[in-house]
C-alpha cells in the first residue's frame, strides 16, 4: 500500500521517480532499461521499505550526483576495428568473470522480496555474476552460497568488538568466501531524511517485519547468529585506524578489500598495509553528503595504486555506458546496488536477471560502437570530459 507516500520528494535528478506510484503494470520482458525498475519497485513496496532503499543523507544530492556525473564523460568511438565478436570476460583477483559487472552488497533484501538474497544469488548463478553479500543479509550466508552454487564475497561491518569481527570473518571463510570486503564509508548516526519521511508515511505495524521492533542489524541479521553481540555499540566503528587494518589483514586468510576509499592518499596508504583491492564507493550516497560522485573519485585512486591491485567502483551505475566509462577510467569491476533491489522488488529473481541482462546488453552495444572488442581494449583514450 502506498497511501501517504506522495509526501516523499520527487528528486529532480531522477525524473522517473515523479509519479512512480502510478507506474503502469508490465511484465519483466517489457522493461526497457534499469531505471524503469525503480518506478516498479516503488509501486510494489511499502513506503518505509522503498524509502530505506532510496534514501541518501541530508538533501540526497550525492545520491543523484553519483549518476549525473557519468553524463559529463563522453565516449570516443574508433573505426575500422573488427567488432564482429564482443568479449566481456575479465580475470579478476585470479578468477574468470563472464562480465565486469558484479552485484554489490545490499542489506536486508527480504524487505524487498520474500526470497531476499537467495533469489539474488540464483540470479547471479544463472548469469555467472560475482556477488558480494552484505553482513546485514536477511538470508544466512550458507544458504546464499548454496543458491549461488559458487563462492560469494563477504562484505564486512567490523563492529567495535574484535571478538565479533573475528567471528564474522571465520564464518565467512568457513563458507568458502574468497574475499572479505571491509566497509569504511558508513559512520553512524546518519541524517536520512528520506527514510524518516517514508517511515512516517507508513501506517503498518513495524513489528510485522522487525521482531521486537528491532532495526539493529546485529540483533536481526543471521550473520551474527551464535555470536555474543552484547558488547557491540557501533556497527561501523568510529575509531578505526590503520592499526585496525593491520590487525584485520593478519586475521583474513584470503583476499582483503577495502570498500569506501575515495581519496588517492588513503588508497596509497591502504596499499602499503597489504590489502588486495579497493572499492571506490560513497555507499550509494547514503553515508555522507560530500557531493563527490564515486566516478569522479575513481581516477585519483587508480593513479595512487598504479595497477598494483585492482580497483572497483560502485555508485550511480544505471547504463552499460556507465560501466564502459568506469572501465575506461581504470576500474577492474563495476558494482550495482539499488538496481538489483529494484529488480528484486518488482519481479523477484527474474527481475535481477533482467537488470543484469540489460546492463550487459548495453555494455556489449557500446563496446561494439566504440570499437573495443574486449574489456582489455577499453582504456582512457576512449573517453573525454564534457566541455559543459
Amino acid at each position: 500500500m502506498l497511501r501517504g507516500f506522495a509526501t516523499l520528494p520527487a528528486w529532480p535528478w531522477f525524473a522517473s521517480i515523479a509519479g512512480a506510484a502510478d507506474a503502469p503494470a508490465m511484465t519483466v520482458d517489457q522493461v526497457l532499461n534499469v531505471m524503469e525498475f525503480e518506478a516498479l519497485a516503488r509501486a510494489a513496496l511499502p513506503p518505509a521499505h522503498f524509502a530505506y532503499l532510496a534514501t541518501g543523507v541530508d538533501d540526497d544530492r550525492t545520491v543523484g550526483l553519483n549518476h549525473e556525473a557519468f553524463s559529463h564523460i563522453e565516449i570516443r568511438s574508433r573505426r575500422f576495428i573488427d567488432v564482429s565478436r564482443i568479449d566481456t570476460s575479465a580475470r579478476v583477483l585470479g578468477t574468470a568473470w563472464a562480465s565486469p559487472i558484479y552485484l554489490s552488497a545490499v542489506s536486508g533484501m527480504r524487505a524487498f522480496h520474500a526470497e531476499g538474497e537467495a533469489a539474488v544469488a540464483r540470479a547471479a548463478a544463472t548469469r555467472s555474476t560475482q556477488m558480494m553479500l552484505s553482513t546485514g543479509s536477511s538470508v544466512p550466508l550458507e544458504s546464499v552460497r548454496q543458491a549461488r552454487g559458487a563462492p560469494v564475497w563477504q562484505q564486512l561491518y567490523a563492529t567495535d568488538d574484535w571478538r565479533v569481527t573475528e567471528g564474522l570473518v571465520r564464518r565467512a571463510e568457513a563458507a568458502g568466501c574468497p574475499a572479505i570486503v571491509l566497509t569504511v564509508d558508513t559512520n553512524i548516526p546518519r541524517n536520512t531524511e528520506t527514510l524518516t519521511r517514508g517511515m512516517r508515511a507508513d501506517t503498518r505495524v513495524c513489528t510485522a517485519c522487525h521482531i521486537d521492533n528491532s532495526h539493529d542489524m546485529v540483533h536481526r541479521a543471521p550473520m551474527f547468529q551464535g555470536l555474543d553481540v552484547s558488547h557491540v555499540h557501533e556497527l561501523s566503528p568510529t575509531n578505526l585506524t590503520w592499526e585496525f587494518l593491520d590487525r584485520l589483514r593478519a586475521l583474513v586468510r584470503g583476499k582483503l578489500l577495502v570498500k569506501g576509499i575515495v581519496a588517492g592518499e588513503d588508497a596509497a596508504l591502504a596499499l602499503g598495509h597489504g590489502i588486495d583491492g579497493i572499492v571506490v564507493s560513497n555507499h550509494g550516497g547514503r553515508a555522507e553528503e560530500t557531493l563527490r560522485p564515486s566516478i569522479e573519485c575513481l581516477p585519483e585512486v587508480v593513479a595512487a595504486v598504479g595497477g598494483r591491485i585492482p580497483v572497483f567502483l560502485d555508485g550511480g551505475v544505471r547504463r552499460g555506458t556507465d560501466v564502459f566509462k568506469a572501465l575506461a577510467l581504470g576500474a577492474s569491476g563495476v558494482g550495482i546496488g539499488r538496481p538489483q533491489a529494484w529488480g528484486l522488488a518488482a519481479f523477484g529473481q527474474p527481475g535481477v536477471e533482467a537488470v543484469l541482462d540489460i546492463l550487459n546488453r548495453e555494455l556489449k552495444l557500446i563496446m561494439r560502437q566504440a570499437g573495443t572488442p574486449s574489456i582489455a581494449a577499453i582504456d582512457a583514450a576512449h573517453i573525454v570530459r564534457s566541455a559543459s
